[in-house]
């Protein structure tokens, strides 16, 4: 017997898989595709890690008498009945961005093969025929490429197109232009997309609202040299009028990884010269499958130590949204910083959510700032599970607050607090460009733009000259290195804050003697754990 949890692995995963688990874990092993034998091993596990051939439905759920977490090596869930595991308080957690780079790179590989006539150039040299006349292709270079879908695949599409040196547009309702246009990408509607596309790609999930969305006349409005790709999910492209578009010579070409019904080994599609077809490859890289096996194994750590788990796909009842994972360790970040510049617990703390990330479910950053806020408060290791009742505990109310509107930033994340004295603290942070930078940008009403590194510190005093220099000096003569600076005031010869981060910890005697040196009214470092 054993005091560890037990991790059942129901199909091969990468061995790296069980490596990312580590040592703290019993694990078993059994063939999930067998129903008697996954049955008779689910019943006293804690977690089970499966892939696409074992199916974790209700009964198997009701099997489980100890199941805490069903993790999916991959991006599908077509194999987990999610509604029946939140109903008996699983989570279930998968592998969003295992195949990103796998899936974009393939569909590049079929638009590429579908341009040039790969698949039956290839059939016709392996059955002994030489025909460089009849397979003459087309270029990408100075095309224009339609993405139909621009999330986290479909952008990586883009970049590799773009570098094709082709024309990129996209559909997308969801996404913003000015994010496109970040991009290179110009948003149409799909109508414009279908009419100006000579290539096009699809990365859309499959939804009922997607479901058949490339039809018959959209086809119709498409150039006749269209190139078509669907590397995402079958259905999306109607198959039949896709296969009329492709014999009549309506469109040019197709490059399909997908069908709406798979295995798929019998299509009329497949009688096409003009199609070139591969068994749902998207994920089939080692890499892929490494990615997605360490991905889910560091969930159910996180998840069986009761921390949150990014990857969750009904924590709280609901998907934590793509737009709001980034803000997830700033919003941490923040709660520690609210700490040290307040020197104190708030008796009400307030996490506002401003701009458009405060349209999805945003609960989720309210636990981040708590867990933050304690983080370097108690001595118990703090989790998003153990936070709320922290401040519970210590009699801190807090409120989650959210507005569409932000007027300085697209996204901004400030957590309010009033003291036991009825004064207030306040720090705020946000995310910029594409890659998603965070930056602290106000810190008790005083604007700034540093990055919040591991140590930051802020310092008080009344506005005058040479304090700036003093306290570089003080720091350079304590070894110090300042990464960053930023000096904010409240009005010319008032209240003036300087904002640090520095590449180690500030020693307590040396912000004894910058205090001293400036006459600091206020005097803070934070090391951000």
């Amino acid at each position: 017997m054993t005091d560890r949890p037990v991790v059942l692995i129901a199909e091969e995963l990468s061995p790296a898989t069980v490596e990312a688990l580590g040592p703290d874990f019993e694990i078993r092993n059994c063939d999930g595709a067998d129903r008697a034998e996954l049955l008779a091993a689910i019943v006293d596990v804690d977690a089970i890690l499966v892939r696409s051939a074992t199916k974790v439905d209700a009964e198997a759920l009701a099997a489980a008498k100890r199941l805490k977490v069903v993790a999916r090596a991959g991006v599908g869930l077509d194999n987990v009945d999610v509604k029946a595991a939140t109903q008996a308080g699983v989570m279930v957690v998968n592998a969003p961005t295992s195949n990103i780079t796998s899936a974009a790179e393939l569909a590049v590989a079929l638009m590429l093969a579908a341009a040039r006539n790969v698949s039956p150039a290839h059939a016709a040299l392996k059955n002994g025929e030489w025909k460089r006349s009849k397979f003459g292709g087309i270029e990408l270079f100075e095309k224009t490429v339609g993405i139909v879908g621009l999330g986290r695949i479909g952008v990586l599409v883009a970049q590799r197109l773009a570098a094709f040196g082709m024309t990129v547009i996209a559909y997308d309702p969801y996404v913003q232009a000015g994010k496109a246009a970040q991009m290179g990408v110009r948003l149409v509607d799909l109508d414009t997309l279908l009419a100006e596309s000579d290539f096009m790609s699809v990365h859309l999930p499959k939804t009922p609202e997607t479901a058949g969305l490339i039809g018959a006349d959209q086809l119709a409005k498409a150039k006749s040299s269209l190139v078509l790709v669907n590397a995402a999910r079958g259905g999306i492209v109607d198959e039949d009028a896709l296969y009329d578009a492709l014999k009549t010579g309506r469109i040019a070409a197709a490059g399909l990884d997908v069908f709406a019904k798979e295995p798929c080994t019998d299509s009329p599609l497949f009688e096409l010269e003009n199609v070139v077809a591969t068994p749902h490859l998207g994920a089939s890289t080692e890499e892929a499958q490494e990615k997605a096996g360490i991905a889910v194994a560091k969930s159910v750590r996180l998840a069986l130590a009761g921390e949150l788990v990014p990857d969750a796909v009904n924590v709280q009842g609901g998907v934590i949204a793509e737009d709001v994972r980034p803000g997830i360790p700033l919003t941490e970040k923040l709660g520690q910083v609210f700490t040290g510049v307040a020197g104190e617990l708030a008796q009400q703390l307030d996490v506002e959510v401003r701009g458009e990330i405060a349209d999805h479910d945003v609960k989720v950053l309210e636990l981040a700032a708590l867990k933050g806020v304690f983080s370097t408060v108690v001595e118990d290791q703090v989790s998003y599970v153990n936070a709320p009742l922290l401040a519970a505990e210590r009699g801190v109310a807090v409120r989650l607050l959210t507005d569409p509107e932000s007027a300085d930033h697209r996204n901004l994340i400030t957590i309010r607090g009033t003291l036991a004295d009825g004064s207030q603290v306040s720090v705020s942070g946000t995310l910029v460009g594409i890659h998603q930078r965070e930056r602290l940008v106000e810190v008790n009403g005083y604007d700034i733009d540093i990055e919040p590194t591991n140590h930051i510190a802020f310092f008080t005093y009344d506005d005058r000259p040479g304090m700036v220099g003093t306290v570089g000096q003080i720091l350079g003569a304590a070894n110090v290195n300042i990464a960053g600076m930023q000096v904010s005031r409240d009005a010319k010869g008032g209240q003036a804050l300087v904002a640090l981060s520095v590449d180690s910890a500030i020693p307590a005697e040396t912000l004894s003697e910058i205090e001293s040196a400036i006459s600091a009214t206020s005097i803070r470092a934070v090391d951000i754990v």
